[in-house]
């Protein structure tokens, strides 16, 4: 019992340690510009007169979180003018992304959606450009608060990035649907360029917060490629030429060869597999969730009340409570427990949807998914990030994060059509969402004796 205690004590003190404040810090910058670019554009576009499907399919531009490991060696190895040698390395990069993010809302604040479709949706893929470019950088930059041998330690990192990161997109969803609200009851046609100017002021904030942190001194950590065999003798006399192609083995190839060599083949395959399906089906809920609300009767200050402001308070306790759950049952229990839970709480969606607009179902609706999405993502978080090798963390993060966000993203564009294709039958699209999780669970079932993490 004495034991039970201490371990306890100890796994709950390291999230008062000051490096969790600036993961915590780190998780907000990151989560907050899905505001942005999910519930805010959604909801313009829809109350613009967009159909679901269309919606659904604008929501492709976060298709970029998927590929953004094709430029990750580069951030990882570029330094920006100035700003490196001023502020850090790290730091430079989510600084300069956060200016351009706040650019484009100010640009925003001046369009309309019927006569500027296209321009709308391209400064949305721009902010999704700026925004996934930031999280390689933040992502690196939160692995490395934390030392190698530190695995219980790297849960707890998770969670604080994750409740950073939902405090960022909910407190930030709640603040947006607000100020959109208020200024829509005021009667201004424009209440959502008003919102979009508002939230402009929100990224310089931030970017305040962020020049707080103290950066460890950035290490450019390479493998170079040694042209000492005969295979590579004819480059002997072509530097430049040798100079290139051993940056593009060190920064391109290393990383994804290091990957499948510690793994093997089959086991990595099945990793990238169970990372590519485990959220689809939060993924297609969250796409349409919030057009669901509003076309059952919620307003958009119910909705900001509901699933941004009380969603919020749960998803941070939990999450908090998600790694130290991650901590005690170990992480293939923790993955396994939280992914059926998840497909669980979608069906709430459907009963709310039987039932009609009821506030006591929709908020323990909300209130049990958001405990569901803490729990899976801090656990997910967790599974990706001992992963990584250290000698290409944020090459190898990128890449392993991708291949989670290009399932949700692509697939669950789709999403409007479906609920389309059902002739606006929520309930049973909220079932299909939830049968969705089961390859991905049967796939980490499969892995359970074969990944060293799992021991």
């Amino acid at each position: 019992m004495k034991i039970l205690k201490e371990n306890n004590y100890n796994s709950l003190k390291v999230f008062l340690e000051r490096r969790m404040f600036k993961i915590f810090l780190l998780g907000c910058i990151s989560g907050f510009p899905w505001v942005i670019i999910g519930s805010s554009l959604s909801l313009w576009l829809k109350e613009a007169g967009l159909s679901r499907s269309a919606v659904g399919w604008a929501g492709l531009i976060f298709a970029v979180y998927a590929i953004n490991y094709l430029w990750a060696p580069l951030i990882d190895k570029l330094k920006i003018p100035y700003l490196s040698n001023k502020i850090g390395h790290r730091k430079s990069w989510i600084f300069l992304m956060q200016l351009l993010i706040g650019i484009a809302l100010l640009i925003w604040s001046f369009l309309n959606p019927n006569e500027n479709l296209f321009l709308i949706i391209f400064i949305g893929l721009l902010i999704a450009i700026f925004s996934s470019t930031q999280d390689i950088t933040i992502d690196a930059l939160r692995i490395e608060q934390i030392k190698i041998h530190e695995k219980n330690i790297m849960a707890a990192g998770a969670s604080m990035a994750v409740i950073g990161w939902w405090t960022g997109f909910k407190l930030g969803g709640l603040l947006s649907l607000s100020i959109s609200d208020f200024f829509d009851k005021q009667g201004y046609d424009n209440y959502w360029q008003i919102t979009f100017f508002f939230l402009f002021f929100i990224i310089n904030i931030f970017n305040y917060f962020l020049l707080t942190i103290n950066e460890r001194a950035f290490s450019n950590k390479t493998i170079e490629l040694k042209f000492t065999s005969k295979k590579y003798v004819f480059l002997n006399n072509y530097y430049k030429i040798k100079k290139i192609f051993s940056w593009v083995y060190s920064t391109l190839v290393a990383p994804i060869y290091s990957f499948f060599k510690q793994n093997g083949l089959s086991i990595s395959l099945g990793i990238l597999s169970f990372i590519f399906l485990f959220k689809i089906g939060e993924a297609f809920l969250g796409r349409m969730s919030i057009i669901f609300y509003k076309e059952i009767g919620f307003s958009k200050a119910d909705i900001g009340i509901f699933s941004k402001g009380l969603g919020w308070i749960t998803t941070i306790l939990f999450t908090f409570l998600g790694g130290v759950f991650t901590i005690k049952l170990g992480l293939f229990r923790a993955v396994l427990i939280a992914g059926l839970f998840m497909a669980v709480t979608n069906i709430l969606f459907s009963i709310l949807y039987w039932i009609g607009k009821n506030y006591f179902i929709f908020s323990i609706a909300v209130i049990l998914d958001d405990i569901a999405a803490a729990f899976a993502t801090v656990a997910f978080v967790a599974f990706i990030s001992i992963l990584v090798n250290r000698k290409y963390t944020a090459t190898q993060y990128a890449l392993l994060a991708s291949i989670g966000t290009i399932g949700r993203t692509t697939l669950a564009s789709s999403s409007g059509n479906i609920v389309d294709y059902l002739e606006g039958d929520w309930g049973v699209f909220f079932i299909i969402t939830a049968l969705m999780v089961i390859p991905s669970l049967l796939i980490l079932i499969y892995l359970k004796n074969k990944v060293k993490i799992f021991s």
